[in-house]
C-alpha cells in the first residue's frame, strides 16, 4: 500500500493543469494539492442511487485521486448522519434534505453539514398495495390500449382513504425519513390530490407529522418497505429503487407515480460531509468530488451504455444486494408499473445529464419551503433567511472548481458542463410540478403562501 501511495504522489502531485490552455493566474485558480487525508470511509444506504460511490471505487476514480476509500452500508439514515457528524464516517450518500435538515435542526441531530455534489436526479416512486390499487383503479382514466393513464393523481386515492375513515380505520403509508425527498414528494402528491398528509408540531412536542392528517405517514427503512406493506402495516410507500420494482416482482403492489412526474428532474441524493471536515481537508474534498463527477459521467455516457455493467456491480451484496433483474428495471431506462405494463422511462435515474451534479441553492430552498409548509420549521422566516441558509449548506463553488479541473486536465470536456460564468446557483422558475404551481427559488414565502393545503404566512401547527 505504501508503494502505491508513493507512486501516486510521484505521478499526480498537485493537479496544476491546463497551463498551456490558459493563463498562469487562471491555472492557479484550479490548483488542487495532494489530499490532506488519504484513507477515507464513506457510508451509504442500499439504494441504486448510491451508484456514483460504487462506480468511483470499482473504476479506480478514487484511486486516481490518491484516495483509498472504504464504502460501508448503514442501517438507516439517522445512523448514517450521526456517524458523519461524530466523525466515524468521513462523508456519506445522503438524502438531499439531510444536510439542510441537520443545519437547520430539523428531525434529529443539529450540526453544520454541507454538500458540493448532487448524486442524481429522480429515482423514486410511490407504490400502493394490490388491494388499494384495485380500489383506486375505477377512478383512473385509461389510455386507448386500456392501460391506466400516467401520471396518476392522488385524487384517485381520495375515495379509498375516505372509505377507510368511514370504517374507523387509519390509512397509513411509509416514507424513509422526516427530511427525505420521499417525505416531501409523497406529501406534495397527496396534497395536490386533496389529501392532507399532516403537520409536524415540534413546539408542541409532536414530531409525528400526523397532526390533522388524512393519510398517516411513518418512517420505514427502504429495504423493509415491501415486507412492511405485505404485512399490512402500511398500505403504500414512497421509496427509491429497487424497492418499488421489488413490490412488482413479488406481486404485492403497484407503483402509481414516479417522482419525475411529481417534480421533473428533482435532486434526490447528495454527497454530504461536515463543514468542519470540508474546511480541514479542502484538497481531499475536491478530489472526492472529482472522482464522483467522473463516476456520474460514466453512468450516463453514450446514452446509458454502461448501465448494464452498473447493474451487475450494484447487485453485489456489498452494495445494493438485490436481483439484477429488479435493479435493471429502472436503471436501464424502463419502469414496470403492473406486471407486464413496462414503459420507457429513460430519465428515471439521471446521474450526470441535465447538470445533475450541480448543487443548486434553489433546490435547497425548495426543501426548506416544504419543511415550513408541513411545520418542521414552525415559524415564519424572511426570504433572506432561506437564501442565506442555502448558501451555508450547498457549495457550488467547490463543485465548479472540481469540474473546471477535470476540463483543464482533459479528463472531461467543457461541453459536458454548463457555462459556469452564467450560473448563479438558481434554476429558472419551474412550472412543471404535478399541481402546476410555479416555484421561484428567490421567493420562498410567495411559494409557501400559494398552496391550499399547508402552513402559510405566520401560521403555526
Amino acid at each position: 500500500m505504501n508503494s502505491q501511495r508513493h507512486f501516486l504522489k510521484g505521478i499526480l502531485g498537485p493537479v496544476l493543469i491546463g497551463c498551456t490552455l490558459m493563463g498562469q493566474a487562471q491555472a492557479e485558480d484550479i490548483e488542487i494539492g495532494w489530499p490532506e487525508k488519504e484513507d477515507l470511509k464513506f457510508g451509504f444506504i442500499k439504494l441504486t442511487d448510491m451508484a456514483p460511490l460504487a462506480i468511483a471505487l470499482e473504476k479506480n476514480f478514487f484511486f486516481d485521486e490518491g484516495l483509498f476509500v472504504e464504502l460501508e452500508a448503514q442501517s438507516n439514515w439517522r445512523v448514517l448522519l450521526d456517524r458523519v457528524i461524530d466523525g466515524e464516517l468521513d462523508g456519506a450518500h445522503m438524502l438531499a434534505g439531510q444536510p439542510i435538515g441537520a443545519s437547520v435542526g430539523v428531525a434529529g441531530s443539529q450540526a453544520d453539514v454541507v454538500t458540493a455534489f448532487s448524486m442524481d436526479l429522480n429515482g423514486n416512486a410511490i407504490t400502493v398495495s394490490n388491494d388499494v390499487w384495485e380500489q383506486m383503479r375505477p377512478h383512473i382514466p385509461n389510455r386507448e390500449d386500456g392501460k391506466p393513464r400516467h401520471p396518476i393523481s392522488a385524487e384517485a386515492l381520495k375515495p379509498v382513504v375516505e372509505s377507510y375513515a368511514d370504517e374507523g380505520e387509519s390509512f397509513d403509508m411509509g416514507m424513509v425519513y422526516p427530511v427525505s425527498t420521499h417525505n416531501y414528494e409523497i406529501r406534495y402528491w397527496l396534497a395536490a390530490g386533496g389529501l392532507h398528509p399532516g403537520f409536524y408540531a415540534p413546539q408542541r412536542g409532536d414530531n409525528s407529522g400526523r397532526r390533522d392528517a388524512d393519510v398517516r405517514l411513518s418512517v420505514t427503512p427502504p429495504p423493509q418497505m415491501p415486507s412492511t406493506m405485505e404485512a399490512g402495516t402500511i398500505q403504500g410507500y414512497c421509496v427509491g429503487e429497487p424497492w418499488n420494482q421489488q413490490a412488482v416482482f413479488m406481486g404485492i403492489g403497484v407503483p402509481v407515480i414516479t417522482n419525475h412526474d411529481i417534480w421533473p428532474y428533482n435532486p434526490e441524493k447528495v454527497f454530504g460531509v461536515t463543514k468542519q471536515w470540508a474546511e480541514e481537508y479542502p484538497n481531499t474534498h475536491l478530489r472526492v468530488v472529482r472522482a464522483l463527477i467522473r463516476a456520474a459521467h460514466w453512468l450516463d455516457e453514450n446514452d446509458n451504455a454502461n448501465r448494464e455493467e452498473a447493474v451487475e456491480i450494484l447487485s453485489r451484496s456489498r452494495y445494493v444486494g438485490a436481483d439484477e433483474e429488479v435493479i435493471a428495471n429502472s436503471m436501464t431506462g424502463t419502469f414496470e408499473y403492473e406486471k407486464g405494463d413496462r414503459r420507457e422511462t429513460p430519465d428515471f435515474n439521471v446521474f450526470f445529464r441535465n447538470n445533475a451534479n450541480y448543487p443548486y441553492y434553489s433546490d435547497a430552498v425548495w426543501f426548506m419551503t416544504q419543511m415550513r409548509r408541513w411545520g418542521q420549521i414552525p415559524e415564519q422566516k424572511p426570504d433572506q433567511w432561506y437564501l442565506d441558509m442555502a448558501r451555508e449548506v450547498y457549495k457550488p463553488e467547490v463543485f465548479e472548481k472540481a469540474a473546471k479541473s477535470l476540463i483543464a486536465d482533459g479528463t472531461l470536456s467543457a461541453d459536458d458542463f454548463p457555462d459556469f460564468d452564467d450560473m448563479d446557483g438558481f434554476k429558472p422558475v419551474q412550472s412543471d410540478f404535478i399541481d402546476g404551481i410555479p416555484f421561484d427559488g428567490r421567493k420562498p414565502n410567495a411559494y409557501i403562501d400559494s398552496f391550499e393545503i399547508g402552513l402559510s404566512g405566520d401560521d403555526t401547527p
